[in-house]
């Protein structure tokens, strides 16, 4: 049973901004209803400016989290795009392997790169969900679906199998007080889709944001993250890809079919596609590309016994079950089930 959460800003400042005040209240709110002390981290509440200029105090905070054993689960605020600056103040001197432990992590989005540095570590996360996206949805109540994960994490510490959802939701243009209680557009889901391979499969998921993993191989928006990355080895090597089952979802910018062929092209190169055991795809934003992205899949990974299963409701498309890493999965495409262990 999950007590205490703290919210962390690792990524973007959003959450401190006057204009966010309201899914703040809103978003705490929520947790307190759960029965959830909430806890906000030192300088999780600080804007912006702050957030992007002090990647040290960024780290601090995820560390005296770590360090807190009052906190039960340690919450991302959002995502963002350079939460790789975290690194060398992270894995100098073993600050975060010196206080780590095995309290529920949870976020999305860029936040895949704190993912992948927590599991250099050894430590099993939860990948799906955020404050500011989930909690503080702005409809009367969470969503239906998504809700129903955060609750049996909290209340089990675990989640024990996803199935898709009856609906998928078109993302708000306008979040400010407006909004308050405003139902989102809402469309029939399909259910998942197998584009490819044995409907059974399995192994440990891994994987995140296609977005984030691009830019670790590629210096487009940060020049630095990727010699960051490689110099602290953060993506996995091939080997530990072995058997794994690879999650990919693509964020809110809805890369281009060229990018998203491209970040699929460095995965391939570092061998990542002969290794793992089968692929679990997120259900684009808006729908946005999902054929190209479907056809580019089969073309770049180029092994037809390679299972895809397509159209998982985990990333940037509402509404978001959560998904652990590090434990053992079995994927179901004719059950329509992803069980875990």
């Amino acid at each position: 049973m999950i007590r205490t959460v703290e919210v962390v800003s690792l990524s973007r400042g959003v959450l401190g901004e006057d204009f966010a005040a309201h899914e703040l209240r809103l978003g705490t709110e929520r947790l307190k209803s759960m029965g959830l002390q909430v806890k906000f981290s030192p300088n999780a509440l600080k804007g912006l400016e702050y957030i992007r200029e002090h990647p040290e105090d960024r780290a601090a905070d995820l560390i005296e989290a770590y360090s807190d054993p009052d906190v039960d689960m340690i919450l991302c605020a959002i995502g963002g795009d350079d939460t790789y600056r975290l690194l060398p103040y992270l894995f100098d001197d073993d600050k975060l392997k010196s206080v780590i432990n095995d309290k529920i992590f949870l976020g999305f989005s860029d936040t895949t790169i704190n993912h992948l540095m927590l599991h250099k570590l050894g430590v099993k996360t939860f990948y799906g969900q955020s404050f500011l996206s989930d909690i503080c949805e702005l409809e009367t109540n969470m969503l239906p679906y998504t809700r129903s994960y955060f609750e049996e994490l909290i209340r089990t510490g675990s989640i024990k199998e996803i199935r898709p959802s009856d609906v998928w939701y078109e993302e708000r243009t306008v979040f400010d007080d407006s909004q308050l209680g405003v139902p989102r557009v809402q469309h029939e889901n399909k259910g998942f889709e197998l584009l490819q391979g044995p409907p059974v499969f399995s192994g440990k998921i891994l994987g995140g944001c296609i977005d984030s993993l691009f830019d670790i191989f590629d210096g487009e928006r940060y020049a630095d993250m990727p010699v960051l990355c490689e110099e602290y080895g953060i993506f996995p090597d091939a080997e530990d890809w072995k058997g794994r089952i690879l999650l990919l979802e693509s964020s809110e910018e809805k890369p281009s079919p060229q990018k998203y062929r491209k970040a699929l092209e460095y995965l391939r190169e570092r061998g990542v596609f002969r290794a793992v055991s089968g692929l679990l795809i997120g259900k684009p934003m808006d729908e946005a590309y999902a054929d190209d992205y479907k056809k580019l899949l089969v073309s770049v990974i180029d092994d037809s016994t390679l299972p895809i299963l397509w159209n998982v409701n985990i990333g940037h498309a509402l509404p978001r079950c959560i998904i652990p890493f590090g434990v053992n999965a079995a994927a179901d495409a004719g059950k329509q089930v992803i069980v875990f262990e």
